[in-house]
C-alpha cells in the first residue's frame, strides 16, 4: 500500500531534523567520552553563563547548548573573564545613556544628531524594495567600510565606538531568537523614524523594549534577543557596538580589533538571512 502523500512530504523535514542532530550530538559525545573534565568545565561555565538570561526555560537551554547559542557557549570561559576585566563596571545586561560614562554619551549622540540631520531613511528607503532585512555598514569592529551614501559623521574614528550601521526591517518582519557571540562590545541601537504602533519592538530575555516608548536600547546581545517589526512601515535602526566600560579600554579594543580580523572573513555567516547595501 503506497504511503499517503502528506507523508512523503514530511520525509524530508525528517531527514534534515535527523542530520542537523547528528552534527549536535557527535561532537558532544566524542567529548564526553574523550574529554570529560574539559567538557564537565565548560559544561559548568555554560551554565553560569546562560542563566543570566531571563526566564531560564527548557527552550531557552535547548538553543544555548544545542542550538544557534552553541558558539556563545565555546565562548562562555573568555565571556566571563571579559566580564571579570570590566569590573567594577558590572555587567547590567540592559542599560540606559545615563549608565555609560560621559565620553561613550557623547559619541553616541553625535551618531544620532547626524541620523536625522542626513535623513538617513530618505536616503536607504527607496533601496529596500522586496527585501526582508536590509544592512549597510559604514564601520564594522573598527574598520573603515566604503558606502555610497555619504555621512561623513560615520567615517570617523571613535575612542569607544567600534561598528557603525543602520538595519532596515520591511513591513512585517522579524528576527528569530538568537544570541551574539561576544562580550567585548555593547550593542546601541537608535530607532531613525517615529513609531507608534506598539508592536514594532525588541524583547531581550523577559524585557520588551517598545520603539514607541523610546527610540534608544542599549543592551549586551549575548543575552538571548529578538527584534519584531510587526508593522506596515520601515523600520530604521542605528546599528552600534561600543567597546564595553573598562578601567583597560585599551585591552577591550585590541580584543575587538582581533575579532574583526577572525571573523571578517566568515561575516555573511553571522547575517545570512540580511541583504547589504553600500
Amino acid at each position: 500500500m503506497p504511503e499517503p502523500t502528506s507523508v512523503r512530504a514530511e520525509w524530508p523535514q525528517v531527514v534534515r531534523f535527523s542530520r542537523k542532530m547528528l552534527k549536535r550530538l557527535v561532537p558532544a559525545v566524542l567529548a564526553i567520552l574523550f574529554i570529560p573534565r574539559l567538557f564537565a568545565a565548560y559544561l559548568v561555565l555554560g551554565l553560569v553563563d546562560v542563566l543570566r538570561n531571563r526566564p531560564v526555560t527548557p527552550s531557552l537551554l535547548t538553543q544555548y547548548f544545542g542550538g544557534n547559542g552553541v558558539f556563545v557557549w565555546l565562548l562562555s570561559p573568555f565571556n566571563l573573564l571579559l566580564d571579570f576585566i570590566c569590573l567594577p563596571y558590572w555587567n547590567k545586561g540592559i542599560y540606559r545613556l545615563e549608565d555609560l560614562p560621559v565620553g561613550y554619551r557623547a559619541e553616541i549622540q553625535t551618531l544620532i544628531d547626524a541620523a536625522h540631520r542626513r535623513d538617513i531613511a530618505g536616503l536607504l528607503g527607496s533601496r529596500m524594495g522586496e527585501n526582508k532585512r536590509g544592512m549597510i555598514f559604514f564601520q564594522w569592529y573598527g574598520r573603515m567600510l566604503p558606502t555610497s551614501v555619504e555621512i561623513p559623521e560615520y567615517h570617523v574614528r571613535y575612542k569607544y565606538i567600534r561598528t557603525i550601521g543602520v538595519s532596515i526591517f520591511n513591513r512585517r518582519q522579524s528576527t528569530d531568537r538568537h544570541f551574539g557571540p561576544l562580550r567585548a562590545t555593547l550593542r546601541v541601537l537608535y530607532n531613525i523614524n517615529p513609531i507608534a504602533d506598539p508592536n514594532v519592538y525588541i524583547r531581550v530575555g523577559d524585557h520588551m523594549h517598545r520603539w514607541s516608548d523610546s527610540p534608544l536600547f542599549i543592551f549586551d546581545d549575548t543575552l538571548q534577543h529578538e527584534s519584531h517589526n510587526e508593522s506596515d512601515a520601515l523600520r530604521f535602526c542605528l546599528f552600534v557596538d561600543i567597546v564595553r566600560p573598562s578601567l583597560v579600554p585599551w585591552v577591550l579594543s585590541a580584543i575587538v580589533s582581533g575579532v574583526r580580523l577572525f571573523v571578517l572573513p566568515v561575516r555573511s555567516v553571522f547575517y545570512k538571512h540580511w541583504t547589504f547595501f553600500k
